[in-house]
This record gives C-alpha cells, sequence and structure tokens, in this order.
C-alpha cells in the first residue's frame, strides 16, 4: 500500500517515543494536516497537536515537558518564517542542554503543478532563502532535509539520537511540501528500534581516577562543590546531598537550571560562590556552565578543581576560563555515586568527626537565619514590597511538589532565597540568555504534570518576551492553568545595572539615564485576561498574602492566573 511522506513522518515520531507535536503551521504542513485528519477517521492515533499562536511558546512548552520528563518532544513550524521565531527560544534549549526535534516545512520548489504539493500562492515564491539552516546553525547539533519517504523514519532515528545523546540539545529536520505529499509503497519503508540505534549517554569513570578525586577531596578541610544542572537526573540532589554531608562540603547552585540539592540541607550554601572561592582548598565542579563571575571573585591558586560534566569543555561556549585539574566529560550522577561509595570505606573517623562540625556549624547558622527572615518578610514589618516578600509569601502556599519555574532576571537572587524547594523536578530555570523562557516552559511543566501547581515568577521585561498572549490562549484552550507572577520594575534592571558596573561613575549615571526604563504603568494582567484568565495588581505589601490566596483560587478553578507586582522603579 501507498503512503505519504506525512504518513511515515507521523509513525516515525511514535517509534521515538513522540507524544506531542507543539505547532504553529503553514502553507507548508498541509500533507501533515490532510494525514492527521485521516487517522483520526481511521481511529488511528497520531501525537497529539498542541497549537501555539507563537513558535515562542511551542519551543519553550516543548522546553519546560522535556525538563519535566527528561523525553525531548517534537516542534513543528513553517517555512523560513516560523523557523526564525525558533532560535531565541533553541538558543536557550541549547544552552541549557534539553533535547528537542525542530521539524520546519519548506516553501514548495516546483512552480507550475509538475508535483502534488506545487506552488500555489504568493508565499511560497517569498519564503525559500538560500540557507535556511543557517537560521539554526549555532543552536542545534544535526541538520538534514528529507529527500525521500523512504528514509523518513530512519532520519527521524538519527533525529532521536542526536538529541538525547549526551550532551542533548535541538536537532533540525526540514522537508518541502512536494516531498511531505511524495507516495512510496510501506515495503520500501524500514522502522530503526531504539534498542539497536539509540542515543549515547555519557560513561562513569574508572576507579583509578575516582580514587584521585577521593584522595584530593580527603585532604581538604574546606571543600566546596558547584552545580548548575546535575539535577536533570533527579537521583542527583540526594547524590550531592549525602556526599556534602558526609564530608563537609558547601554546595552552591550557579544559575540553577534544575533543583541540585535540597534547599533545607545544611550543606545548601546559596547562589553565589564568589565570595568563599578564595578559602576553598578543593572543589568540585559539577554540570555547571559559569561557577562564578571571575571579575568579582577573589580565586586561590592553591584550590585543587576536579570539573565533572556532560560538557566539560563547553565545545559551544568560544572563550571559557575556569580552572580544573582533573576535568572528567561524565555522567556526574554516576561518578558521584562511586566517590560517595569510596569515601564511606576510606573516611577515617577524625575526619567524619571535623566534618560534622562542619555541618553543625552551619546547621546552626541556618536556623537563626531562616527565622530571622521570616520575622522579616513578614507583611507587617514590610515598609514597602519587594521582590523578596512577595517570593516568602509565593513559598507559604507552594506544596512540596509544586514547580517553581523562575525567570525574574535581576531579582533572581531575592526570588530563589526565599523559594525553598526540597525536591528534585521542582525548579527549572534557563541555561541561556533569552528572555521569554517561562511562560511556555511553565505551559510544558503543567501538561506534564497536570497535578501539580505551576508557579511562573517573571520580570515585566520577560514577560513582554514571552508572547504572554500566547501562552494564556494556549492554557485556555488546552486546559493547563499556571500562575503567573510578574515582578514590575517599569523597564530593564539589568541594562541600568551593567551600565552600571563598567561605568560607575559615569554620564549616565550622573543624568540618571540609562535607557532602560519602558512599560511604566502598564497592566500586564489585562493580557491574561483577554484570555481568559484572572488578573490583579497590587503595589503595596499589606494586600499581597491576600491577592496571591485569590490567584490560587483561580488556578484552583481551571482558571490561569496573572499577579502583577509594582515593585520600585528602576
Amino acid at each position: 500500500m501507498n503512503r505519504s511522506t506525512a504518513n511515515y513522518l507521523l509513525e516515525g515520531l511514535q517509534e521515538i517515543g513522540i507524544e506531542y507535536l507543539f505547532s504553529n503551521l503553514g502553507t507548508d504542513h498541509v500533507p501533515i494536516i490532510e494525514e492527521v485528519a485521516r487517522w483520526q477517521r481511521e481511529g488511528r492515533k497520531a501525537p497529539t497537536i498542541i497549537l501555539c499562536p507563537h513558535e515562542n511558546v511551542a519551543v519553550h512548552m516543548a522546553c519546560g515537558y522535556a525538563m519535566a520528563t527528561g523525553r525531548g518532544q517534537a516542534v513543528l513550524v513553517h517555512v523560513d518564517a516560523g523557523t526564525a521565531n525558533t532560535v531565541m527560544g533553541l538558543h536557550n534549549l541549547s544552552r541549557s542542554r534539553v533535547p528537542l526535534l525542530l521539524f520546519a516545512g519548506k516553501a514548495p520548489f516546483t512552480l507550475r503543478g509538475e508535483l502534488l504539493g506545487s506552488r500555489d500562492t504568493f508565499v511560497n515564491f517569498i519564503q525559500e532563502p538560500y540557507d535556511m539552516a543557517s537560521l539554526v546553525r549555532p543552536y542545534v547539533k544535526w541538520i538534514y532535509d528529507l529527500p525521500s519517504p523512504i528514509v523518513v523514519k530512519e532520519a527521524i532515528r538519527r533525529a532521536h539520537s542526536f538529541m538525547h545523546s549526551d550532551p542533548p540539545g535541538p536537532v533540525f529536520l526540514t522537508a518541502a511540501r512536494e516531498v511531505l505529499a511524495a507516495e512510496c509503497s510501506s515495503e520500501q519503508v524500514r522502522s530503526f528500534p531504539v534498542e539497536r540505534y539509540g542515543p549515547v549517554t555519557a560513561p562513569g569513570i574508572d576507579d583509578a581516577t575516582v580514587e584521585d578525586i577521593a584522595d584530593r577531596l580527603l585532604a581538604a578541610r574546606n571543600p566546596i562543590l558547584i552545580s548548575a544542572y546535575a539535577g536533570r537526573n533527579p537521583a542527583c540532589a540526594k547524590i550531592i546531598d549525602e556526599l556534602a554531608q558526609l564530608t563537609g562540603m558547601r554546595v552552591y547552585e550557579s544559575n540553577p537550571i534544575y533543583l541540585n540539592i535540597s534547599h533545607d540541607s545544611p550543606c545548601f550554601a546559596g547562589y553565589s560562590a564568589a565570595d568563599d572561592v578564595g578559602d576553598a582548598d578543593f572543589g568540585l565542579l559539577v554540570d555547571v556552565d559559569v561557577p562564578w563571575i571571575p571579575k568579582f571573585a577573589r580565586e586561590n591558586a592553591g584550590t585543587q578543581w576536579v570539573h565533572i560534566d556532560i560538557d566539560v569543555i563547553k565545545k559551544d561556549i568560544p572563550m571559557w576560563g575556569f580552572p580544573s585539574h582533573l576535568r572528567i566529560q561524565a555522567d556526574s550522577y554516576k561518578v558521584l555515586q562511586r566517590l560517595l561509595a569510596v569515601l564511606r570505606t576510606r573516611a577515617t573517623s577524625e575526619y567524619l568527626h571535623s566534618a560534622r562540625e562542619r555541618v553543625s556549624i552551619w546547621m546552626e547558622q541556618r536556623t537563626a537565619a531562616i527565622a530571622a527572615a521570616r520575622v522579616a518578610m513578614q507583611p507587617s514589618s514590610q515598609a514597602k514590597i519587594t521582590a523578596a516578600f512577595v517570593a516568602a509569601q509565593l513559598s507559604e502556599v507552594m506544596g512540596d511538589n509544586d514547580i517553581l519555574v523562575h525567570e525574574s532576571i535581576t531579582n533572581v537572587f531575592p526570588v530563589l532565597s526565599q523559594i525553598k524547594r526540597n525536591r528534585p523536578g521542582t525548579v527549572f530555570g534557563n541555561g541561556g540568555g533569552g528572555l521569554g523562557f517561562g511562560g511556555g516552559v511553565a505551559l510544558g511543566a503543567k501538561l506534564a504534570f497536570p497535578d501539580r501547581t505551576v508557579f511562573h515568577v517573571t520580570g515585566d521585561a520577560s514577560f513582554c518576551f514571552s508572547a504572554p498572549t500566547a501562552v494564556y490562549m494556549v492554557s485556555k484552550q488546552y486546559d493547563l492553568p499556571i500562575f503567573s507572577v510578574v515582578l514590575d520594575n517599569s523597564g530593564w534592571g539589568a541594562v541600568k545595572g551593567a551600565t552600571l558596573r563598567v561605568y560607575p561613575h559615569g554620564e549616565a549615571k550622573s543624568a540618571g539615564a540609562y535607557q532602560a526604563v519602558v512599560g511604566t504603568d502598564t497592566h500586564y494582567e489585562k493580557v491574561g485576561e483577554a484570555a481568559g484568565a484572572y488578573g490583579e495588581c497590587v503595589d503595596t505589601a499589606a494586600v499581597v498574602p491576600a491577592a496571591i490566596r485569590r490567584c490560587m483560587d483561580a488556578v484552583k478553578a481551571g482558571r490561569s492566573a496573572v499577579l502583577v507586582v509594582r515593585l520600585d522603579p528602576i
């Protein structure tokens, strides 16, 4: 029986475990649209199509689903225009090392009806660039243009292997409309099972290297560990905590993409290691891109550094300069699990006693700091509304399994310091620099875990970049309520901060002119309301707890909520 490329494409996507097609459709997709309709008539189940009115939402929604589940999904966009709209998201997924299959149709290549799918409208002529793949080349691991239905399943399998192989990331597949409409016999199309053609995962390391790391750690008296994305494997957070408590090692999360250690651990030391790097005699860098900012850290030439990472050389970062005496490209969970086992057998009673003393001191310090913070964050003690205060109030209503998607940019430290997360898989952040990450990721996380409440904390600028109208349209259409908190400081705090760091006594400071104020008195909650979300705006601390409760009630009732919090302008 002859079937179209589109049919074999859908079958191939199912064979690699693609559950969802996050889609922004165009004229190039009509063979796929036709095939899905035929499957529905025949009672066949295709991957579920999630229509996204903007490609930024589609890419980040797939990102959130993959971060939550570990299973990369597919995004379907049209020609060069749709591909161009994905680039910011692809940057974020590439830097965050999240698997994704981006599939773009191409303009038809025949002009006069020679083949089924030939050009039949104006845009077919203007949506054919010379090198469409150049739009995404810096951010994808693999590029392929499908030439024939015969190889479609093999190409899909190859894409899956690339996107999930360590370090994971996006891949890019294209096909012209005539190719999608072309037919061939099912006997000509082979399947390629995952057990024979699957992805390549990072290995562990040999015992001699583990023993070397153990020697260095056992000789240390002030060890630290810094991570950003070891928690991509949920089991890693527990191993890091056990290792830290056994050895008396402080753990920092630097721009955390996942939760890497329980925040209730006495060894969790916060989000900036810069002040302590100079005092450390041993350091473990574990799945981290930027452990500290060298300009603001006092580095110690005598510190012994070991770097364990799925991407230890940082092959996609042209300039990268952090020290390490041992650089190990490996699965951090496998390495740390083995290291923990070795240390348990080799650590002396004297060493363990010293480690416990350090941990005991940190525990007392944390207990006192937490108590002081709780008093300071009470509504009655607030003279004005702050990001830290809002985050503390959110923390009060968040369940243990609820999910935080954070994109608060210049307010990231106060937000993360107040919202305590302890369970793996409950924190998702952006490893890239492209704003507009949070809304789509929150939707993807909600799709993966519909029974959990997803909190999306964002700045006003990042909210604008997220294509928010599309976010809440998708939320309503697919019954995916999320709770968005917009920290509105009337502009781009990062721009002002950067200007002051470079020119602390310059003309911009003297004039108070940073070219960063935008959107003053904008009611962002109305964007959510336009698509059926509950919206509210607050500008005093006293009313924040009640506003959060009302938003939570809306989310529990099945509506997204957008709470805009007016902070001091930048």
